[in-house]
């Protein structure tokens, strides 16, 4: 298969057109912004996605419609931003200096003060103003997840937010009066051309649609497959590795696709947790606290379920829910396809299943039947944006006496990979579903779990957590008043 080639990466950044051909592959957004184009609005806080300092929006074309998101600059490479529309804090205020209605609002409320990460809120304030101008409390909160202050406090913050659309019309922001010219300007810049730049550990590509990608990795197995860069950008940022040549998917709109069938959900290995959202969180209700800590909202809008399973992290958050839901991933290499059962996929820490020169291409995530019962449960220092210490996830089928039919258990954590716990399914298998079951149970993760002591808990916390977890997931499943504290009690009891 022959694809044209192009050699530069172009984008737009507000108002001009950008053109690159002599660019570092793992040439970071922000370094750009900053040193390269002297907008120095956006800041550098913690490097690792964390802090928000250097939020921008980028402007991304699906179907047709453009979409804009809030994206950390500082793990976000410029190599993946290719007909994209990226939008800096230098871009709010007219021309005359008139403030944006979201800057407005935080200087009438006094919303700042030293000023370090105010540009990263204003463009977080931003990017929901623009999809929801009238937010309530908690929208706010879920966008702000990502935004760290250390002086001023969020309330009038939070003040800020619920008072943009006092201060201008959505309707009216020159994002939305401007939307039909930038969707031009993306289009002719979207040309379905492969995009190589530079050589040897620098090189950089973006293949021109799926085929390509399976036709290069067969060929390069060696590269390095970077998605939503979530991971992969501290690997760079804080562990200063060499990851080139680097393979940039998440322009690859075959990989951001969402189907449903009879047996269950697929998912593309590069749809977002954001764009997952809400068809996840309709189809299993009971993933919805967990969607909602993951990470923050520039987190979500960049990091892929598909990356979130590949890594093998030990500590991801999707895969002890998939697990725990059977999920198979349908891997690719060339045009060979397989299909492996996530549980399955994972080997020891930091191997998984997975060929040289393959790919994870799709997620299939089957339905839950009737009278399965499912909960999974983060557990983590921070409620927001924060790693999980431990999560389990459980799904329980009882008969029509009572008797457990069958158990699937899974936690991140608790070893060096996402793991089942036999011993505890097979201590409640064939049990009544009642407490001394759950007594008898607890006692098998030890035979289970050998959980390590770092820096997020300790062994006997995760050991302890594990086991509390599960008569947690029995306490709610037979009838006991639900024991979770959301954010809102907690804030108010």
């Amino acid at each position: 298969m022959q694809v044209e080639t192009r050699n530069s990466v172009r984008f737009l950044l507000n108002d001009k057109l950008v053109e690159l051909s002599d660019l570092p592959a793992t040439q970071t957004l922000l370094d750009f912004l900053r040193i390269e184009r002297r907008l120095r609005g956006t800041k550098e806080g913690c490097a690792e996605g964390d802090c928000g300092a250097c939020t921008v929006l980028v402007g991304r074309l699906t179907d047709g419609q453009l979409t804009y998101e809030s994206v950390n600059a500082c793990i976000r490479f410029v190599g993946s931003l290719d007909a994209c529309h990226i939008v800096t804090v230098e871009a709010l205020a007219g021309t005359d200096g008139t403030l944006h209605p979201v800057q407005k609002a935080m200087v009438d409320t006094h919303a700042s003060q030293c000023g370090f990460c105010t540009p990263g809120f204003v463009m977080s304030l931003y990017g929901l103003w623009m999809h929801n101008p009238n937010p309530a409390v908690r929208d706010i909160e879920k966008a702000l997840q990502g935004n760290l202050c250390r002086c001023t406090g969020y309330a009038a913050i939070i003040r800020a937010a619920e008072s943009v659309s006092a201060r201008g019309n959505a309707n009216n922001d020159p994002l939305v009066a401007e939307r039909a010219r930038v969707i031009e300007q993306l289009q002719t810049l979207k040309d379905g051309k492969r995009v190589e730049v530079g050589v040897g550990k620098e090189r950089l590509i973006l293949p021109a649609n799926v085929d390509d990608f399976a036709t290069f990795m067969e060929a390069n197995p060696g590269a390095t497959i970077v998605a939503g860069s979530t991971d992969v950008g501290l690997w760079v940022t804080k562990f200063m590795r060499e990851i080139g040549p680097v393979v940039f998917t998440s322009h690859l709109d075959e990989l951001r696709l969402i189907s449903m069938d009879d047996e269950g959900l697929k998912l593309g290995a590069g749809v977002s947790y954001t764009d997952a959202y809400p068809v996840i969180t309709r189809i299993f209700p009971d993933l919805t606290e967990l969607w909602n800590r993951i990470g923050g909202e520039q987190v979500r809008n960049m990091g892929t379920i598909g990356g979130n399973v590949a890594n093998g992290s030990p500590i991801g958050d999707t895969p002890p829910a998939l697990i725990g839901l059977g999920a198979s991933l349908l891997l690719r290499k060339g045009q060979n396809r397989r299909s492996v059962l996530i549980e399955k996929f994972f080997i020891e820490y930091g191997k998984q299943d997975r060929l040289p020169g393959e790919f994870v291409e799709a997620i299939h995530i089957p339905y839950l039947k009737q009278g399965e019962l499912f909960a999974v449960y983060k557990i983590s220092k921070r409620l927001d944006e924060d790693i999980s210490s431990v999560c389990g996830a459980f799904k329980v089928t009882l008969d029509s006496h009572g008797t457990v039919e069958a158990a699937v258990i899974a936690f991140g954590g608790m070893a060096g990979t996402p793991k089942r716990a036999a011993a505890v399914e097979q201590a409640l298998i064939g049990s009544p579903w009642h407490d001394e079951t759950i007594e008898q149970a607890m006692a098998a993760f030890a035979m289970d779990f050998t959980p390590l002591t770092d820096w997020r808990a300790s062994a006997d916390y995760r050991l302890l957590t594990a086991r509390n977890l599960l008569r947690r997931f029995y306490l709610e499943t037979t009838g006991e008043e639900n024991i979770r504290l959301n954010r809102y009690t907690a804030a108010v009891g």
